[in-house]
């Protein structure tokens, strides 16, 4: 498989582990009682902070998943893997690192690390689409 198509693979599975656990999270209040089957927003806002960041971050994924995933299909689909190969596990390095950061922190220096993992991956699809273009 090529990196492309396995930072494409990676994306997916990342967002879907993410809906898993929102959802594993979710099952265990309703089972418990401590929240009713229909007592939830997308944005788990009557929820704890984590479950808040967790929704936020699943979200963010399905933000970045048709830019980033589309990117990445193009590329392969187009026979110009080799425009996006390079950077592919980087931009899935980034996605997770500025997931993860979401989920552990809302501290001033965790916001500006989980800014940062997003510009890397703004750059590297930005820098895709020029390239893309040339080719």
């Amino acid at each position: 498989m090529s990196p492309s198509l396995l930072a494409l693979l990676g994306f997916i599975a990342w967002t879907l582990l993410l809906l898993v656990l929102m959802e594993v999270l979710r099952t265990r209040l309703v089972v418990t009682g401590r929240v009713p089957a229909n007592g939830f927003d997308p944005g788990n806002s009557r929820l704890s902070p984590f479950m808040q960041r967790l929704a936020r971050a699943h979200a963010n994924c399905l933000e970045g998943l048709p830019i980033f995933g589309g990117l990445l299909l193009l590329a392969v689909v187009a026979g110009h893997a080799a425009v996006t190969d390079p950077l592919a596990l980087a931009l899935l390095a980034a996605r997770l690192v500025q997931s993860v950061i979401h989920l552990v922190s809302t501290s001033a220096r965790a916001v500006s690390l989980r800014f940062t993992a997003f510009a890397v991956q703004t750059l590297i699809g930005v820098y895709w689409v020029i390239r893309l273009l040339m080719a």
